[in-house]
């Protein structure tokens, strides 16, 4: 399982987000997704940790902690929505 964390700073970086949540624990992977247009991050980033108690502990402690001038959002990431082919009209309906 991996956490969300969100409303971030821009100036955010995958090392920033290591050394947060290495706190409580080791960090197996930070993901920053960034922005296809400006090439800045989007201001919300996935953090996977080594066990679920670990991923708990970060949790309750930085969800709704300040840090960089910024309110975390800090909770288990759910599963990515599967998108509906409904839209764009690129396709043929029957």
């Amino acid at each position: 399982m991996s956490i969300y964390v969100g409303n971030l700073a821009y100036e955010v970086t995958e090392a920033d987000l290591n050394s947060v949540f290495g706190e409580y624990g080791s960090v197996k992977r930070v993901h920053v997704p960034m922005d296809r247009d400006t090439g800045r991050m989007r201001g919300f980033a996935f953090v996977e940790m080594e066990s679920p108690s670990q991923e708990d502990s970060a949790i309750s402690t930085l969800d709704g902690a300040e840090w960089m001038g910024r309110t975390l959002k800090v909770n288990k990431a759910r599963e990515r929505e599967q998108r509906s082919n409904s839209g764009g009209g690129r396709g043929r309906r029957f």
